[in-house]
């Protein structure tokens, strides 16, 4: 079990510490792997840690995955935790990652009644005499 180091946390009313490390994490595309974690600045060593559990939340997950936001809740929470900065690049700007607004309900089908098309009365043609 691990001690909690009384400096690393900060009394009620204390400055918050500056960050000790930044990592930035970035989506590659559909193809595995999707994620590459970059860091610009930080203790080497801390940050690979870091990187290595981020590594195996997100590693097969691709951003449309339900698992994917679960796992990402954790490596936020964890970030946090190590007081690193952390920041997401998707792909697309924030404004259009946006969960998509609920669609307007369809009309029911009763309403939509399909055209039926009789054949023209030449194309009939007459019952075979038996």
């Amino acid at each position: 079990m691990t001690t909690v180091d009384e400096q690393s946390v900060p009394e009620e009313g204390d400055e918050p510490l500056p960050p000790v490390g930044h990592v930035r994490v970035v989506y590659l595309g559909p193809v595995a792997p999707h994620w590459e974690v970059r860091s610009d600045f930080g203790d080497p060593a801390f940050i690979e840690e870091f990187r290595r559990r981020t590594m195996a939340r997100l590693v097969l997950l691709p951003p449309h995955d339900p698992q994917y936001r679960r796992n990402r809740e954790r490596v936020i929470r964890d970030a946090e935790r190590e007081n690193i900065l952390l920041e997401w690049d998707l792909g697309v700007p924030e404004e259009e990652h946006v969960e998509p607004a609920p669609a307007a309900p369809a009309e029911p089908a009763a309403a939509v009644s399909p055209e039926v098309v009789s054949p023209a009365p030449e194309a009939v043609s007459p019952p075979p005499e038996a």
